[in-house]
């Protein structure tokens, strides 16, 4: 399964490579699970992703943590954000 991961906002400073390309074993997985395969790579990055207010999106659709991820899919995280 390939898929790529955008990070949005702040959660990009962690890592130089944004999209970041994933490759996993399987043909669809919850995107909180790549999201803890991420964290394994990345630790600061993963504990970054875990705040709750960080909001999930496949193929550009707002959707649950638990929402399976498939092979092709874009997958983003998108971390909390404040206007004035």
């Amino acid at each position: 399964m390939k898929i790529l991961v955008h990070l949005f906002g702040r959660l990009g400073d962690y890592i130089e490579q944004n999209p970041l390309p994933i490759e996993l074993e399987g043909r669809a997985y919850p995107a909180e699970q790549i999201r803890d395969h991420i964290g394994k790579e990345y630790p600061e990055l993963g504990d970054a992703l875990s705040q709750p207010q960080v909001l999930v999106a496949v193929n550009q659709a707002i959707v649950p943590a638990y929402f399976s991820v498939e092979s092709g899919d874009e997958l983003a995280f998108l971390p909390p954000v404040t206007g004035g």
